[in-house]
């Protein structure tokens, strides 16, 4: 499986042509966490649209902002299968496809990454500056869609570039007399070429990277400032949690963008084919766990908190139900039924304490 990011082809030392194409057990195990990470970020995002949909509703902007981070997650998953099976198949989905598939991972990261940055800057307002905001609470759902829709505008300009000059094109080996089928940044102009493969890696650093990176680390770090200063039971756990969601974000990001500032760095010098496949390796390893960051997201931002879990309880319940009404007798449907009644009244009358994810 060729990597995301293989854009990078220019010329490597020594006399013979470097095959970078990764070995078969590269391709299986990539296969593989790929599948996982599909399955279930698939799973958890569906279960946030469909709880705010139908259940919960959006009634804060963090609701807002959680809402489109599960769209931007399940917009990558979905694409992730497709991108697997045209990587093998030598993208026998023709050229727009192979633009729309790697124009995905563009989207969902930089959409991403700064409405994660939004919701560290809403629960900053809501918690730091509660006393500020308080009487500004019934436009922050305008405010929130605009926020939404502005980011997306700039997603996609961002990503315009991935979408204009990738291209499904044939390389052939003089070596092996072979002939691969790529799907890559190609351009026709050398000028724009080394501007590119450096606009674009800088672009993902810096805006799917740091700039969310500061934003979280300075709201958080205000945030548990004032929780620590706060007389409440609920503080150590709020503060865990902020904790884990740096935590996670770091671990899942800081490697693949090291790697790629690595790789940025080093494209218009010449280096040997083995240190150039190790590396394209590291790149194919960081970005997995990147990728996997699309799983936590429903975990840290949405089920982690006390009313969503209730409306996800909710929801097994009503499946359940479902399930029953067509399977057992009418005696049993009606027990059933009744069940279900009682079960939406204890989770919708239930006082539940609201937690810093709620």
């Amino acid at each position: 499986m060729s990597t995301t990011t293989p854009e990078y082809d220019e010329d490597y030392s020594g006399e013979e042509l470097c095959n970078l194409d990764p070995n078969p057990v590269e391709v299986i195990t990539q296969t593989y966490i790929h599948s996982f990470i599909c399955a279930f970020g698939l799973i958890g995002n569906v279960l946030v649209i469909v709880t705010y949909i139908f259940y919960k509703r959006t009634k804060t902007m963090t609701d807002v902002y959680l809402y489109n981070v599960a769209v931007a997650d399940l917009i990558f998953v979905v694409t992730l299968p497709f991108i697997i099976y045209n990587e093998q198949h030598s993208w026998l989905m023709g050229s727009v496809v192979c633009k729309i598939l790697r124009s995905a991972y563009s989207i969902n990261l930089y959409s991403g990454m700064l409405l994660l940055a939004c919701i560290s800057g809403d629960r900053y307002v809501a918690i730091v500056q509660a006393r500020r905001s308080f009487g500004a609470r019934s436009r922050t759902l305008l405010y929130s869609r605009l926020i939404c829709s502005a980011i997306w505008v700039f997603t996609v300009a961002l990503t315009l570039p991935t979408l204009l000059y990738t291209e499904r094109f044939e390389e052939h080996s003089l070596l092996d007399q072979t002939t691969n089928v790529m799907c890559q940044l190609s351009f026709s102009e050398t000028e724009t070429a080394k501007l590119m493969k450096v606009v674009v890696p800088s672009l993902q650093m810096a805006i799917g990277f740091l700039l969310p990176l500061l934003v979280m680390v300075f709201c958080y770090s205000s945030i548990v400032c004032t929780l620590l200063r706060a007389k409440s039971s609920q503080r150590h756990k709020a503060v865990r949690v902020i904790m884990a969601v740096v935590v996670v974000f770091i671990v899942c990001h800081l490697p693949y963008n090291v790697t790629l500032l690595n790789h940025t760095l080093s494209l218009f010098k010449e280096r040997s084919c083995e240190a150039e496949k190790i590396k394209l390796q590291v790149l194919a390893i960081s970005r997995s766990i990147a990728y996997f960051h699309c799983c936590l997201n429903p975990v840290l931002y949405a089920f982690i908190g006390v009313k969503f879990r209730s409306h996800f309880q909710q929801i097994m319940l009503d499946l359940w139900c479902f399930s029953k009404k067509y399977i057992y007798t009418a005696r049993s449907s009606r027990t059933t039924s009744d069940i279900c009644i009682s079960g939406r009244m204890s989770s919708d009358g239930s006082n539940n304490m609201m937690s810093f994810s709620a």
